[in-house]
């Protein structure tokens, strides 16, 4: 197969099938091996495109790779109380938490800043009236 800008879905399979031809070939030419997957690498970053992570799922996914507890997030959260209302998402992130779990955790700010793909459960409080006193006169 003569390598090509693959620009359908067809293309796409038959780039696939080719790569996957030359994976199984004992001696593979790894020119064409590279050419193949850049071609069809190209074709998926156009049609495929992965959106960034949700804000609180990507500190989740942290968490897990650094092996940290909610109890190790206060730092940057700043209270027990504020890491679990983020966490749950009754609590969007500040600047100040955003600035602190970039720097404290490396998690990109571009994926912090973003809205969460779940929408936030925020309760409102209530308001308790107040009462005005008027004087006579």
């Amino acid at each position: 197969m003569k390598p090509k800008v693959l620009k359908t879905a067809r293309d796409h399979r038959a780039a696939l099938a080719h790569l996957e031809g030359l994976m199984h070939r004992s001696d593979p030419d790894e020119a064409e091996l590279e050419l193949w997957s850049l071609l069809v690498e190209k074709y998926e970053e156009e049609h495929f495109p992965i959106g960034a992570p949700d804000p609180i799922e990507a500190i989740r996914f942290r968490m897990e790779q650094e092996e940290l507890t909610p109890t190790d997030l206060q730092p940057y959260l700043r209270s027990k109380s504020k890491v679990s209302e983020v966490m749950n998402r009754k609590r969007p992130l500040s600047l100040s938490m955003i600035r602190a779990l970039h720097q404290g955790l490396k998690i990109p700010a571009e994926v912090l800043v973003q809205e969460p793909a779940a929408a936030y459960h925020v309760t409102p409080r209530k308001v308790r009236k107040q009462t005005t006193t008027r004087k006579a006169g």
